[in-house]
């Protein structure tokens, strides 16, 4: 597929000339970087055929600025708003595979690429699936495979024929243009768009049997549930249907890989994932210091999900940190040894740290409501996105002192450590106390010494407790030690050496 094609340049120059653009980012990832001056060729090509044409409209309108970005801070699904503001970018084009998180201050196009499939193969296979007992299919995609699904719409309905009619529904891309101000709406009247996004449009919510994730939406008739539909995705095995796979894992999944031409059905790996999260989240019950990881600073809504956090850790009577580090890895976690359990707030296609390599175990939003919400019991639910997380769990106030919880890991009960203060001796010399006391009795008979008292530790007791707390010098007040002169030369020789060599 030619480049002018699968990186879509002219509705993209379209996007930048329509809308007036002066500075523009171009974001690609590792793997597309190598295209990257043939792109901003083409382009500039492009938006100067357009300023020609152009010139008796607008003689004045300035030549646009291309600015090239590689390397993002954070997940290149996501469109890059820090790295775009500093070259003070009117807009973000974004190629290759994409979340489509919605953006906070910028405007972005998005160009998904064109990935080779073959029709014909693909659309056999979803009639067997499909034809011989009328099961219900839904069609799911990766965003690079958009570009085929009319036409695997056409080739399925004329394989079906005017009599068979089978309940196939197909997923729809949210939108190709996204325009995040309300200040100022962006055109999207370019060829090959599927539409523009606003703030104000939800992600991942389900309304009215609309349902949305990852880039797609789709609607489903009235009185059918997720359930009851078989999903056929069509695609890579990537963070995009891992999402899927975790979100819908009531419903019966198969892969069609249009790389390889063939059906994968096994999906126990992916499904095996679910059993390590619920580890992890009652890992997390027992933590005393928690560290909340900042995976973005462009996905709307990452403030309010930060400060959600806090509040939900400090109830649970635990010590909250944040940290804004870029992308994290095993290296730099481990320079924060204090922190028992972290937080990664990101987006849906990032939030899946396989942790095993590192010191602390790494958890969603999600699995932090439940392990730090008291009574709150996992269903298999599965909530990916943290923006449908936001006001859902309200924190309510409780008691920290009046019952111990059960620690799976532990073996025992757990009280945990109440940061206000509530369990003070005038409290408990109320009219209730031999009833809370007694209570906590007859919980603990069984094992009377299996109850661990739980605290909460700051980073800075944390670090008076160990051994090895970094080159610092402790002044005892004497004077300084004379200093002394040290060997000079080469370590093949140094002066003082050099005598001995000689003689020998």
């Amino acid at each position: 597929m030619d480049l002018e094609s699968n990186y879509e340049i002219a509705p993209t120059a379209e996007f930048i000339q329509s809308n007036t653009f002066t500075r523009v980012a171009l974001q690609f990832p590792d793997e597309l970087l190598k295209d990257a001056v043939r792109v901003v060729s083409a382009l500039r090509a492009k938006l100067r055929t357009l300023r020609e044409s152009n010139a008796e409209q607008n003689d004045d309108a300035p030549e646009v600025g291309l600015f090239v970005m590689a390397d993002t801070a954070y997940g290149s699904c996501c469109v890059d708003e820090v790295g775009a503001s500093h070259v003070d970018a009117d807009a973000v084009v974004h190629y290759g595979h994409t979340c489509l998180s919605p953006t906070t201050t910028l405007p972005a196009f998005f160009v998904f690429g064109k990935t080779p499939i073959s029709v014909p193969d693909c659309v056999k296979n979803l009639s067997h699936y499909a034809l011989p007992n009328g099961r219900r299919v839904l069609v799911l995609f990766g965003l690079d495979y958009a570009h085929s699904i009319q036409n695997i719409r056409e080739k399925f309905a004329e394989v079906c024929g005017a009599e068979s009619k089978p309940e196939v529904q197909y997923a729809n891309v949210i939108c190709s243009v996204m325009n995040p101000s309300k200040g100022r709406k962006v055109s999207n009247e370019v060829q090959g768009t599927s539409g523009s996004l606003t703030d104000n449009n939800s992600f991942g919510t389900v309304s009215a049997n609309t349902y949305s994730i990852g880039g797609l939406v789709w609607k489903l008739p009235e009185g059918h549930k997720m359930d009851d539909y078989l999903l056929f995705w069509i695609g890579s095995n990537n963070s995009a249907f891992a999402n899927i796979v975790l979100t819908y894992n009531g419903c019966e999944i198969v892969r069609y890989d249009a790389s390889e031409s063939s059906m994968v059905t096994d999906l126990s790996q992916q499904r095996k994932i679910l059993k390590r999260r619920y580890y992890l989240m009652e890992k997390a019950k027992d933590a005393n210091i928690v560290g909340i990881l900042v995976g973005t600073l462009g996905v709307a809504g990452y403030l309010n999900m930060i400060h959600q956090m806090k509040v939900l850790i400090t109830g649970a009577g635990k010590k909250v940190y944040t940290l804004v580090m870029g992308r994290p890895n095993p290296a730099k976690l481990a320079n924060f040894p204090e922190c028992d359990i972290f937080i990664y707030v990101s987006c849906a296609q990032t939030a899946l740290l396989d942790s095993k390599e590192y010191l602390a175990p790494v958890i969603t939003p999600f699995e932090a409501m439940l392990a730090f919400t008291r009574g709150c019991q996992w269903t298999g639910e599965y909530v990916m996105e943290f923006r449908d997380l936001i006001n859902s769990s309200p924190v309510e106030s409780r008691n920290f002192s009046e019952e111990a919880r059960f620690s799976f890991l532990q073996g025992g009960y757990v009280e945990d450590f109440d940061p206000q203060g509530n369990g003070t001796e005038e409290d408990k010399e109320g009219a209730l106390a031999l009833a809370n006391a007694t209570e906590k009795v007859l919980q603990l008979r069984d094992n009377p010494n299996s109850i661990v008292k739980g605290t909460a530790k700051s980073g800075a007791e944390f670090l008076a407790t160990r051994s090895y707390q970094g080159l610092d010098i402790h002044y005892d007040g004497s004077l300084p030690e004379p200093y002394f002169i040290g060997r000079s030369g080469r370590a093949a020789g140094y002066e003082d050496e050099k005598n001995g060599h000689e003689k020998s």
